[in-house]
């Protein structure tokens, strides 16, 4: 049977590259921090976000327990902030929302944060680029996170981005995700847009 949590990861591979720059913007237990960490190499860089500090000792103790490369950097700050510390563009991120794996289930992520961090992520993409949101439909806040990023993601230009839902309709509390791919395209020009002025003197 199909495992979403699993099948995430075969479409943003494609995002991925040696010594690209990627983010794992829900870090739990590190176990996203260390795919995207070997897929981007030792060349590459990895940023990793949580608001908690057992997740930063579970995923450090992780990484070096799986002798992963040597290029992450972890960070003990909501995701929400994320453009403080990335300032590069990102082949890849990714967001697996909820709260943390084997915690008290008391925390979790919350639509005002969550809104923000995947706007500035998305904000961030380079061209070509792809971001992964797992959501949890299975508690109340879940299911509320997943309504609203339905809605903005669907305001984005298709021009621009594809943003693909998937789930497994007949089980409606199991995690789907979302995929949002940028455009390699470096400039757009959308149908019914007008030509500037010094666009239209040029020609």
């Amino acid at each position: 049977m199909v495992d979403l949590l699993e099948l995430h990861k075969y479409f943003l591979s494609s995002h991925l590259k040696e010594g690209g720059v990627a983010a794992d913007f829900t870090m739990g237990n590190g176990n996203d921090t260390l795919w995207l960490s070997r897929q981007v190499g030792e060349s590459g860089h990895v940023y990793a976000f949580d608001v908690q500090a057992q997740a930063l000792k579970n995923t450090a103790k992780r990484l070096r327990e799986e002798n992963a490369p040597k290029n992450c950097t972890l960070i003990l700050d909501s995701h929400s902030n994320l453009k403080t510390y990335i300032k590069r563009p990102l082949c890849a991120g990714m967001f697996n929302l909820g709260y943390l794996p084997g915690s008290n289930k008391v925390r979790t992520t919350r639509r005002p944060t969550t809104k923000k961090a995947v706007c500035d992520a998305i904000d961030m993409l380079a061209p070509g680029g792809g971001l992964l949101i797992a959501v949890y439909p299975g508690h109340e806040e879940g299911f509320l996170e997943g309504e609203m990023l339905r809605a903005t993601l669907s305001e984005y230009s298709r021009f621009r981005y594809s943003v693909s839902e998937f789930h497994i309709i007949n089980s409606p509390t199991s995690p789907f995700f979302f995929l949002v791919e940028k455009s390699e395209r470096t400039e757009f020009k959308e149908p019914g847009a007008k030509v500037n002025a010094s666009a239209q003197k040029k020609g």
